[in-house]
């Protein structure tokens, strides 16, 4: 019976040459071997992007930067090939300061005996930041344990190079995160203040308006009492004690020549009584 337990240090750098490719002996870190991000990488969309379905799988270059946003998911492909042989078990994770920013490891914590290939870790933003990254950077660590005897229950699949062709489709489009829920929230309250702002001011003009036009009508209502215009209105009109017109007559000329003879009046004469 084979004895279990954890690979020291030493024996990670006995053993590893053969089943990490490229192996570099000063990544054993006490017990374990460090890890690095690969050249291929997805990164789930946010709400910054105006097509979420078209975001597919990156291929970063030597060195290349990258950003995981608050909220979001991210499939990482290891740099270094993986052997994990019949007789041991892997056990990976995330190095501390990099937990520390809150991204967490979501995709397991362990290798099966029999696996080949390269690693994908799958993360998820947890913190309030976004999560400053770049290929090669040194981010993960595995560990290596020995069971009890080699196993036939041992991974028997082809050699992992890159993310399976079913891997993206499952989380593909807008996640809708807390921190891009909260954005969303804060940007339509400042969208409803901003509205309540103008509505505000565009009633303040009309007030202002009415003020001036109410202030006009007194004015001149004022102006037409100082004058006489209520007098003026209630006076009775003119027409009303206008006297029938005296009927004129209009004397015919008289031509030259058509005149009448003047006649002398007729003396009056009395009758003596008796005739």
């Amino acid at each position: 019976m084979q004895a279990t337990g954890f690979w020291s240090g030493e024996t990670l750098k006995d053993r590893l040459e053969t089943l990490i490719t490229p192996f570099d002996p000063e990544r054993v870190d006490c017990s374990a071997y460090t890890l690095t991000v690969g050249h291929e990488i997805y990164v789930s969309p946010n709400e910054a992007i105006q097509d979420p379905l078209s975001v597919t799988v990156k291929q970063l270059g030597d060195g290349e930067g990258f950003t995981i946003p608050p909220g979001q998911f991210a499939f990482l492909l290891t740099q270094e090939k993986i052997e994990v042989p019949n007789d041991a078990l892997a056990l990976i994770s995330i190095k501390a300061k990099i937990k520390w920013r809150g991204l967490i490891n979501v995709s397991g914590f362990h290798v099966d005996p029999g696996f080949r290939g390269r690693l994908i870790f799958s993360v998820y933003n947890a913190g309030p930041v976004t999560v400053h990254l770049r290929q090669g950077q040194q981010m993960f660590l595995i560990w290596f344990a020995n069971l009890d005897k080699p196993t036939a229950f041992a991974r028997n699949q082809p050699v992992q190079e890159s993310f399976p062709p079913d891997l993206i489709s499952g989380i593909s489009g807008e996640l809708q995160s807390l921190a891009g829920l909260n954005k969303k929230i804060k940007d339509l309250d400042q969208s409803l203040t901003d509205r309540v702002h103008s509505i505000e001011k565009e009633q303040t003009y009309y007030r202002f308006i009415a003020i001036i036009i109410v202030a006009l009508i007194v004015a001149m209502i004022t102006t037409w009492i100082r004058d006489g215009g209520i007098s003026r209105a209630f006076a009775p009109h003119p027409t009303e004690f206008r006297s029938s017109p005296t009927p004129t007559t209009t004397a015919t000329p008289i031509e030259p020549g058509n005149e009448l003879p003047r006649t002398a009046p007729t003396p009056m004469t009395s009758t003596p009584p008796g005739k």
